[in-house]
């Protein structure tokens, strides 16, 4: 058995972090399942994960990113077009002078961000790396069915970024890349003293592909969104020219961009004929989780 599969649900394993989305008592492993004291279960996936979004709590049938979607995003990052901003999370996260025992990734589509984040914690040698616990939490299956398969170290579930199957305090370190989620929410699963990495839009992010839609594109709002519970601890943008030139490429960032649906098959094939270049614009922001009066 994978090494995720058996500490994700090794009967000896009293506390297996998570907690039950329908009663919130803690959530034990029991052979392939995940169980609470009141009998709730919860199965693991074939490729590893465990979905903790019960049905009662969907908005829709399979919520999150489609297949095709996620199909394209990973095309996207596996080709590297994106590791500046990877490299400069991993960088600002294994800088902390406070241990990282347990991380969680809010949003993690298919795992790239959070296994090159795991990575970088156990190559520079910040904290234990057998001791770091790494967690991957998104609302799409589509996405986990790949990201379980792909990194079976790390503990992933369905679940909705707004109601998390986690004790409080159970973070030392949670990274969120534009998934959206309650301030309440991060600050009751962040433990005292434990850090938050939020990445967003900066004003000119993918500003070539506005011009291609809208008459008069407007520039993202730079908003540094310090959080109830948190301290500022750093901020940054970090900008840099996005050049592509296979068709392949182009295609599958337009895939992976909530502009996708604005454009046409046939204008979407027009744009990969000839090399695309196009802004790349993220804001950082670092914030430490507030000790006193909790």
């Amino acid at each position: 058995m994978p090494e995720q599969q058996s500490q994700l649900l090794d009967p000896s394993q009293h506390n297996s972090g998570f907690i039950c989305p329908l009663c919130s008592l803690p959530l034990k492993a029991e052979a392939n399942s995940l169980v609470c004291d009141k009998n709730h279960r919860f199965d693991r996936a074939k490729e590893g994960y465990v979905n903790l979004l019960p049905v009662q709590k969907k908005r829709s049938r399979d919520p999150g990113d489609n297949k095709e979607m996620m199909q394209a995003r990973r095309r996207f990052l596996e080709a590297g077009f994106y590791q500046p901003l990877s490299d400069r999370v991993n960088a600002l996260a294994t800088s902390l002078a406070q241990p990282v025992k347990r991380l969680l990734d809010l949003g993690c589509g298919e795992g790239y961000y959070t296994a090159r984040l795991a990575n970088a914690f156990r190559e520079e040698l910040v904290t234990d790396a057998v001791g770091i616990q790494t967690y991957g939490l998104d609302i799409s299956r589509a996405a986990l069915r790949v990201a379980a398969k792909q990194y079976p170290d790390i503990r992933f579930c369905v679940a909705s970024s707004f109601d998390t199957p986690f004790n409080s305090g159970f973070f030392d370190f949670v990274l969120r890349i534009y998934a959206p989620s309650k301030s309440e929410e991060l600050a009751r699963i962040v433990a005292p003293g434990g850090y938050l990495l939020t990445v967003s839009a900066g004003p000119m992010h993918h500003f070539a592909v506005k011009k291609r839609i809208y008459e008069t594109p407007r520039l993202h709002e730079d908003k540094n969104e310090w959080l109830a519970g948190f301290e500022p601890v750093h901020s940054e943008r970090l900008q840099w020219q996005l050049e592509l030139t296979e068709p392949e490429h182009i295609l599958a960032f337009l895939e992976m961009t909530p502009y996708a649906w604005k454009f046409t098959p046939e204008a979407k094939i027009a744009l990969a004929a000839k090399p695309f270049s196009c802004e790349l614009d993220f804001r950082i922001n670092l914030q430490r989780r507030i000790t006193q009066n909790l």
